[in-house]
């Protein structure tokens, strides 16, 4: 019997629709009926039958029983019928039977104990009976049915309705339409190189707190406007990526949405229907606040299932609580409390964080893509400032870069921009292709920090002046990093593509002259190919979650991402953190594994001998040793683990892996 029921003790009725069985049969199931299938169809008409016959025993229970049974709906039966196949007819008779009669027929004798029934239509008639217990128990299948696969999908557009309708995600919907056929394309060409036939289809709440009306932050109806679309970007393909990758995507862009989905709709009935429990919620810093003043408390209970999109990322002591507290790091963004790998990040900028990344818009659909291909090279340059701000103080380098090249730019009407600047407006993600591929360099004027452009010009072999920052910015000395939960600092524009370095990105000061004329010289001299690193195409994106979707277990001690066997430790000398220890070894530092790393027993592994050890939570750099006297310190808080962090006075022990190249989210073992 456990092959067909779960059975909850309750003094509600989630019931049996018979007719919904039988009406749901239409021809081609019919005709595809064997012997083992026609059993179902007999074991309820038998079901109804029992139910007659033992009508006295429903009147007299008071306690009825929740059964959700899979023998429901024969058409959902069919499709699933891998799945049940194995148990006996027998078993599936008495059950249909059994929860006939304690659904129907308390029912019919006892609707009127509770108003909630009629005010679910319920009005004693065996019409409204059927039709309330049918729809009852409609969602109870869904939720039954956990093991609902998930399929590449081939097309968009049953995502667009639920866009269609959320003003805040207009710009968004625009974004997503633009790119699917690219996207559907990526889908298919990642099915090709892996299995993504094995994997159950997650129900996934949306919510981009940022993006709704009662933030306050303006951001949804400024992207038309020259207003900031970094994150909007991200929210885009996340979207996309998790809806091509065969996910349930449940869109939330108000707080009413928001409390619809979480709390359902009843006036101050049970629900109807089933709630939807997602398996995972993506949502960003303003949204997790909303979602735990909606719930309450009851935000616990998702806790683990959060993913947080966190643009600049979030460092251990101001996630804590207690050090925020103590240290006066109060902001509008720390004191989460989460699991520092709970925030997605937009860039690589801390392995404490994940990486989600976004995907550079350069791939346009088949019938623009030939006109695109035939655009000229022209003796000019772009600049990347679309607000008058961007452009204050910085006419005599833009003076530098007019003579070499006609400069052109992308600026709103309130920019004071110079006379002999070319500027298009605020123009569309197609229209900026078009440029960029007409240009021979993307001129960064200090700001923004860390967008998207800069990548999307390397795409379409559009060399970057990338302008250093001295001193380097932070949440210490910067307007616009301050309340953010770091205090990484960022000595240029765009640090991600000062890695990537020349002949793509040439790092100027910008107020040195002779250092742009040096760099515009070697520019014009030099002919690149388009460079885009794999893990912002669109493939790349869709192999990085789909494999974080799958594998990155943030509620279990036992996680397989990334497995053990990827572990490789490095002590890093005093005064280095993690971080760029393993960088020199050409390896990522991976937070999953310092539990591993943090007792007496596990460091003998490693040939590191703790002649004494303590443990602390004093300090962010832990696991590490003092090397005169072989004393060993060990993490006792898991929240203050930290790649980033370093100590004048300690060796850190410092867990590191291998990367996937242009994909270091994964390790290599990881897929």
């Amino acid at each position: 019997m456990n092959c067909l029921i779960k059975i909850q003790t309750n003094f509600s009725v989630s019931g049996f629709y018979l007719w919904s069985f039988l009406f749901s049969v239409n021809e081609r199931h019919w005709t595809s009926l064997n012997q083992e299938k026609f059993c179902f169809l007999f074991v309820c008409l038998f079901g109804w039958l029992l139910s007659k016959l033992l009508d006295s025993v429903g009147r007299s229970l008071g306690i009825v029983f929740n059964l959700y049974l899979l023998c429901n709906n024969l058409s959902y039966f069919i499709i699933h019928f891998d799945y049940v196949k194995h148990c006996a007819c027998y078993e599936l008779v008495f059950c249909c039977g059994l929860c006939g009669v304690l659904g129907f027929q308390w029912m019919k004798n006892m609707w009127r104990t509770d108003p909630c029934y009629s005010r679910h239509g319920v009005n004693g008639s065996l019409p409204s009976i059927f039709i309330y217990l049918s729809e009852s128990s409609s969602l109870v299948l869904s939720s039954l049915f956990q093991m609902d696969p998930a399929v590449v999908r081939e097309s968009l557009k049953g995502l667009y309705p639920s866009l269609a309708n959320k003003r805040q995600l207009h710009w968004i919907h625009q974004r997503i339409r633009s790119m699917e056929e690219v996207w559907v394309e990526a889908g298919r060409s990642l099915s090709a190189k892996y299995n993504l036939t094995e994997r159950t289809a997650k129900q996934i709440l949306v919510h981009p707190g940022a993006l709704t009306d009662e933030s306050g932050t303006h951001i949804a109806e400024d992207a038309f406007s020259g207003g900031p679309l970094g994150e909007q970007v991200q929210w885009s393909d996340l979207i996309a990526t998790l809806y091509i990758l065969g996910h349930h995507l449940h869109l939330s862009a108000s707080i009413p949405a928001l409390k619809a989905f979480l709390q359902g709709n009843t006036n101050g009935c049970p629900p109807q229907h089933s709630k939807v429990e997602p398996n995972l919620i993506y949502t960003d810093i303003v949204g997790l606040r909303q979602i735990q003043e909606v719930i309450g408390s009851s935000w616990i209970k998702y806790k683990c299932i959060f993913r947080i999109l966190d643009t600049f990322g979030t460092e251990p002591d101001f996630n804590h609580p207690d050090w925020v507290t103590k240290y006066h790091l109060h902001g509008p963004f720390g004191g989460l409390n989460m699991t520092l790998l709970q925030f997605y990040t937009m860039f690589p900028h801390t392995p404490d964080n994940t990486f989600l990344g976004f995907v550079v818009q350069h791939q346009l659909i088949s019938k623009e893509s030939e006109q695109f291909k035939s655009t000229k090279r022209q003796n000019q340059a772009l600049v990347y400032g679309k607000r008058a701000t961007f452009w204050q103080g910085k006419e005599a380098y833009v003076d530098v870069i007019h003579k070499y090249l006609d400069v052109h730019g992308t600026a709103d009407n309130t920019a004071a921009i110079p006379s002999y600047v070319k500027n298009h407006g605020i123009i569309k993600g197609r229209d900026i292709q078009t440029l960029l591929r007409q240009s021979k360099v993307f001129v960064g004027l200090g700001i923004p920090l860390e967008g998207p452009a800069p990548l999307e010009a390397l795409a379409n072999d559009c060399a970057f002046l990338n302008p250093k920052i001295q001193p380097p910015l932070s949440s210490l000395n910067s307007e616009v990093f301050k309340g953010k939960p770091t205090i990484r600092e960022v000595t240029s524009q765009h640090p991600y593509a000062e890695a990537i370095g020349e002949p793509y990105v040439w790092m100027v000061d910008i107020h040195n002259g002779t250092e742009v004329d040096r760099a515009l010289t070697a520019i014009l001299n030099q002919t690149i190919e388009p460079y885009l690193p794999y893990e912002f195409s669109c493939e790349g994106m869709l192999q990085r979650v789909n494999t974080l979707v799958e594998k990155q277990d943030l509620c279990s001690s036992t996680r397989s991402l990334p497995p053990l066997s990827a572990l490789q430790v490095v002590t890093a000398e005093a005064g280095t953190s993690c971080k760029k220890a393993c960088q020199r070894m050409g390896l990522i530092c991976e937070p999953a594994f310092f539990p591993n790393l943090n007792s007496v027993k596990n460091l003998a592994k490693y040939s590191v001998d703790c002649q004494t050890s303590e443990f602390s939570d004093g300090h962010l750099v832990y696991p590490a040793y003092l090397n005169s006297s072989k004393h060993c310190v060990f993490q006792s808080d898991p929240l203050l683990f930290s790649c980033v962090r370093s100590d004048q006075s300690l060796i850190r022990i410092c867990p590191c892996r291998d990367y996937i190249k242009d994909q270091i989210a994964l390790c290599k073992a990881c897929i």
